[in-house]
């Protein structure tokens, strides 16, 4: 009787070898993505650890592996565990334990749905499938309860820490939710760095994958203080095509190319690119310009993330308080990250999810350079 030749775990690690991570550039068993290899009869098992809680190439990743896996040793039964093997994270004393990623999302002036991109990438990354926490820096204009739908809601306390607010898969915390709604906060520049300091330090953010910070707009304490709590941190650029946003912008993105502030600029979103009636989707007005986002790009070496356009209902006639159809037009441009069924009915949400996925692969592409060269470094 001819005895079956059972394949060894190196030569399925050879077979592997063969899949390259698109972003890496490199083998999955040189990545070391590849562990707990078992074969048995007629079936190969492993974990197949990913580089990204939110990692958008996961099913490429698993299909590229059974193919290699099954043209190597066809018949046999292929079964990948997925998980996330973490890169090595710098940190500071004071950095809350558990916190993964930090993304910054930043403007240089107000008004340019800097808290809107917020509120969507972490909604996003979450339905990557990551845990995803979101934290309202923005101390003077706090708009995350409102986007969010908890306004008048307070965190809870455990163990003497805050606990954040979970929302459709997104723990969120807000200085709005300590004061009273329309409460105005009147503090000089200290104040706010050390309550911001308090917020990130005194808050049980439990394992988080992605902490995304709403930042104040422009230059300040609070960038400061955020820059020493959490170094190494990553940002995107919030602008308009208007040539004063784009102005003021260029300010915050050289702050981040400052070597004391240790920000990782990850690139630019452009918002309000165009508008474009919902009914006609093909139509585009440059309301406020055309290039400025690229342009800021390209100055910093960076990519233009995405362009977000105005969409809207027309209305076709005047609005009327009792009108079902008005109330639709009024409520056109809000962001329904709170109601996961509007959300996913939502024209920006491919945007977003786009956006989320690309800071997803580029966050994971610096994390696992860093890591290279810190282990060339300490080989030396």
């Amino acid at each position: 009787m001819m005895s079956i030749s059972i394949p060894t775990v190196d030569q399925v690690l050879q077979a592997l070898s063969t899949v390259t991570d698109p972003d890496l550039k490199k083998d999955l068993v040189y990545l070391k993505m590849v562990d707990e290899v078992l074969v048995g009869a007629h079936r190969i098992s492993f974990t197949l650890y990913l580089t990204t809680p939110a990692c958008p190439l996961r099913d490429q990743l698993e299909r590229d592996c059974r193919t290699a896996l099954e043209r190597e040793f066809p018949g046999y039964q292929v079964e990948i565990k997925m998980d996330v093997r973490q890169w090595e994270r710098k940190g500071s004393l004071q950095r809350p334990e558990g916190l993964g990623a930090v993304i910054l999302v930043l403007s240089g002036k107000g008004g340019v749905g800097k808290s809107t991109v917020a509120a969507g990438l972490a909604r996003s990354l979450s339905d990557l499938g990551a845990r995803v926490a979101l934290l309202d820096a923005d101390i003077h204009g706090p708009s995350q309860p409102t986007l969010w739908r908890l306004l008048n809601q307070r965190p809870g306390v455990v163990n003497e820490k805050m606990r954040p607010i979970e929302c459709a898969g997104v723990a969120v915390l807000s200085l709005g939710m300590l004061v009273d709604a329309g409460q105005p906060l009147v503090w000089r520049g200290p104040m706010a760095g050390n309550a911001l300091k308090q917020l990130v330090t005194d808050t049980d953010w439990g394992p988080v994958d992605y902490l995304v910070v709403d930042m104040p707009p422009g230059t300040g304490d609070v960038h400061l203080t955020l820059a020493q709590l959490l170094p190494d941190s990553y940002a995107v650029m919030v602008t308009t095509p208007h040539d004063l946003a784009l102005a003021d912008a260029r300010k915050a993105a050289a702050m981040c190319q400052m070597e004391s502030m240790r920000i990782n600029l990850l690139g630019i979103v452009e918002n309000m690119s165009w508008f474009t009636p919902i009914r006609r989707p093909d139509e585009r007005y440059y309301l406020f310009g055309q290039g400025a986002g690229s342009a800021l790009a390209e100055a910093f070496n960076v990519p233009l993330l995405t362009q977000l356009p105005l969409l809207a209902h027309e209305t076709d006639g005047p609005p009327h308080a009792d009108s079902e159809k008005s109330e639709q037009q009024a409520h056109a441009g809000d962001l329904p990250v709170a109601d996961s069924l509007e959300w996913q009915k939502s024209p920006y949400q491919p945007y977003f999810e786009a956006l989320a996925a690309a800071l997803a692969r580029a966050i994971s592409v610096h994390q696992a350079s860093s890591s290279e060269l810190q282990h060339k470094s300490d080989s030396i």
